[in-house]
């Protein structure tokens, strides 16, 4: 068995229930951190973040509020009631489609593109420092996202025959970009 670090754990707890209890309050403890910085110096959580990104890494930087909610894992009235703040900010504007009165989409507005830049330093910022304990450096984050992906529905793909190929690919391809160079805190997000 797993050590436990908490009274919430007990001790008939099997390691794979103890590992996925330990991702979610690790989970918990880094939207804290992020929420944290960027409501202070942004006015906006982790969560808008996400959406945020996800439009601006979009074609046009717009998205089918259903596309969006698939692609953040929520539900699409959890995506409609994310959107609603930041419509009220300027950051994104909700677009009709003119050949379906049915399809809606939320796009990013010059302001919040340029926002979303601020906000992307902010959580680099925090990742890096979240991060920057030597147990990550000479692949430990590396190897940390590889173990991410491979659990299902998490990764690119929700895994399938070929799922370790495609991520020793993004591993191969993330190495490649850093000239070979192992993660380290002098390489990430930037």
């Amino acid at each position: 068995m797993l050590e436990h670090s908490s009274f919430c754990y007990g001790d008939t707890v099997n390691d794979a229930l103890e590992t996925s209890l330990r991702l979610v309050r690790a989970q918990a403890a880094l939207v804290k951190r992020f929420d944290a910085r960027l409501s202070a110096l942004h006015g906006v959580s982790f969560a808008d973040l996400a959406v945020l990104r996800c439009l601006g890494q979009a074609e046009g930087g717009r998205m089918r509020r259903v596309d969006l909610a698939l692609a953040l894992g929520l539900s699409a009235s959890g995506v409609t009631r994310g959107l609603i703040p930041l419509e009220r900010i300027g950051l994104v504007v909700r677009e009709p489609d003119p050949r379906d009165a049915r399809v809606a989409y939320a796009a990013l507005t010059p302001t919040g593109r340029e926002r979303l830049e601020e906000m992307e330093r902010t959580a680099g910022e925090v990742a890096d420092d979240v991060f920057a304990d030597e147990v990550w450096a000479g692949g430990g984050l590396a190897a940390l996202v590889d173990l991410l992906d491979a659990l299902p529905g998490v990764g690119d793909d929700s895994g399938g025959p070929d799922a370790a190929a495609r991520r020793g690919a993004r591993r191969e391809a993330r190495d490649g970009a850093r000239g070979g160079q192992p993660e380290s805190a002098d390489n990430r997000h930037g």
